[in-house]
């Protein structure tokens, strides 16, 4: 498959990350990407940027080189009742929200079944278009619930590349994004792709997604960014909330 967009990624202003708006864009071009989702973490998560940083993003300019920006943010998932850390107003005014669960945000002492009514609460939210790195397996629940909510809510689930590295963090990642992908496939959910990159020469990278999709023969139709038009429905920016 050849991706044109990566929906997930964060410049310096994350805090843990290391690259600028400029550098990141350049780098996705190299790649041969038509669009870059810079999402930084949302307030909860330490060491990132303040409330007031996302509700100033209308001033970036949304091209940058051969590289269409969307301005977002990727926000932290607080408790099983899908409680996230940025103002509803300010979320509808972005271009595309993630929402994940991060261990000094959500912590890791809730059960399987608090972890599923999170992320169904969170995807009730009709300014969340994406559901971040639902591969980590600090996180336990069922994908199945997952998925068929995704469905109903018009919700993108993430593949992200960043899950599959062998330094990551995150645990039994490989196995359960390959029980997600199947179950998007039983039930014809789409899916993203997103590079998670803290640092632009990862920017646009999905070496781990690719291996992964062709693994486990994932039909390119539900990879909706192989494709602007497929990916436009999805974003706050191209419809109405």
């Amino acid at each position: 498959m050849k991706f044109i967009a990566d929906t997930h990624s964060h410049t310096l202003a994350s805090g843990h990350a290391y690259s600028t708006i400029r550098e990141m864009a350049a780098a996705a071009e190299a790649k041969g990407l038509q669009a870059l989702a810079l999402t930084e973490h949302a307030p909860e998560m330490p060491g990132t940027c303040g409330l007031f940083y996302f509700q100033n993003l209308d001033v970036v300019p949304r091209e940058c080189g051969g590289i269409r920006l969307l301005m977002g943010a990727e926000v932290n998932i607080m408790d099983p009742d899908g409680r996230i850390d940025l103002p509803e107003q300010t979320c509808r005014e972005m271009d595309i929200v993630v929402a994940s669960m991060h261990t000094p945000c959500y912590g890791t002492d809730h059960t399987p079944e608090e972890n599923i009514r999170a992320y169904v609460e969170v995807m009730k939210k009709p300014y969340v278009n994406i559901i971040g790195h639902p591969d980590d397996g600090r996180f336990p629940f069922d994908y199945e619930i997952l998925v068929k909510t995704a469905k109903e809510t018009g919700t993108l689930l993430e593949v992200n590349n960043s899950s599959m590295r062998p330094a990551s963090s995150r645990v039994g990642t490989r196995e359960n994004i390959l029980t997600m992908l199947d179950l998007c496939k039983q039930y014809e959910v789409p899916v993203t792709t997103g590079s998670d990159a803290h640092v632009d020469a990862d920017a646009g990278n999905f070496s781990n997604v690719s291996e992964i999709l062709a693994y486990c023969k994932f039909p390119e139709e539900l990879v909706v960014t192989t494709d602007l038009d497929k990916l436009k429905p999805y974003l706050n920016c191209f419809k109405a909330l």
